[in-house]
């Protein structure tokens, strides 16, 4: 078969939103190989997040009913098997999480099945699949390719492709899945990181610091600026691995995906490829850096050049 099947996910109730994002990369398989897109909702009841994924580009929603409330590897595991050995899909997308991590591996491996993780580019080329990932700590890109697999397993890192935005009307089928004896117990959900109830992938307006801000006693100056804008704080990489804002606030590849913000302000951020991934579809850009050859420019759409401390003095006074 020639089909591409994306495995949903949901947490408390929520939509994954990388799920819409695999979506997007379903369809241009699909365009490419003659088949069609699958959306697989596995939950205790599926049919409460069937119009969610009823997106543009997917042609079937396939519900399977769990008998669990919340994510349990085995029982998905189970399932997503079950479900490729009957459909028999070419690619078999899911979200790059911790949920995914759980099972995906076993899926691969008990079903002899091709596998990558953390993809952010796949193409097919010569007739066979292409999966692009970043390897040696994240310093290059490699591609994979999976010969003599008719299947492939792969989870796709959030941020890499955008949702689409219309709905359509795809058939809805259901799947039996197998009853497994689950081996865990979801308990309760703990989430150290809302300590102050701040959640910046849903934040439509965010300023962001980066190396320039020198300095941990600095960093109370921007947050200042960005409670005065009525702006979200975020930070680059070295800002949390310092310790100076907590690691939630972190945007990029090894932070948060910001999909829905509108509004970005970057203050002293050069704009390294890993800090553009958590940001690459904010539609209005912002970039402040001395450096006029900062690569932040090149996707920023509004840039300047200047100082980040007097600019950020200088919004103050004009806001104030």
């Amino acid at each position: 078969m020639s089909d591409i099947l994306v495995i949903s996910e949901q947490r408390r109730g929520t939509l994954n939103p990388i799920v819409g994002e695999t979506v997007t990369v379903a369809r241009e398989l699909a365009n490419a190989n003659g088949g069609k897109v699958l959306v697989a909702v596995l939950a205790s009841t599926p049919s409460d997040f069937t119009s969610e994924v009823s997106l543009a580009g997917v042609d079937e929603v396939i519900e399977v009913a769990l008998s669990i409330p919340e994510f349990q590897s085995d029982v998905f595991e189970a399932a997503v098997l079950a479900l490729i050995n009957e459909r028999k899909p070419a690619v078999v997308l899911m979200p790059h999480s911790i949920d995914s991590l759980g099972y995906a591996p076993s899926v691969a491996v008990k079903g002899e099945h091709g596998f990558a993780t953390d993809v952010f580019g796949l193409r097919y080329e010569d007739g066979g699949l292409v999966a692009v990932r970043q390897a040696y700590q994240e310093k290059a890109h490699v591609e994979l390719e999976f010969p003599g697999k008719s299947t492939v397993v792969l989870t796709v890192r959030g941020g890499s492709f955008k949702a689409p935005e219309e709905t359509s009307s795809p058939a809805v089928t259901s799947f039996s899945a197998p009853a497994v004896e689950s081996q865990t117990r979801h308990i309760a959900f703990h989430d150290p990181e809302a300590s102050d109830g701040e959640d910046i992938t849903a934040a439509s307006c965010i300023l962001s610091i980066g190396r320039g801000v020198s300095d941990e006693d600095n960093v109370a100056q921007f947050e200042e600026l960005a409670g005065v804008l009525n702006f979200t704080l975020g930070c680059s990489r070295p800002i949390a691995d310092n310790g100076w804002l907590p690691k939630y606030r972190q945007v990029g590849q090894s932070g948060k995906t910001v999909s829905a913000c509108k509004i970005y302000i970057a203050m002293g951020i050069s704009g390294s490829v890993q800090h553009l991934a958590g940001m690459k579809h904010v539609p209005n850009i912002i970039a402040i850096n001395k450096d006029p050859e900062a690569s932040i420019f090149s996707t920023a759409r509004y840039g300047i050049v200047g100082d980040m401390f007097e600019i950020a003095e200088e919004l103050k006074a004009q806001v104030g």
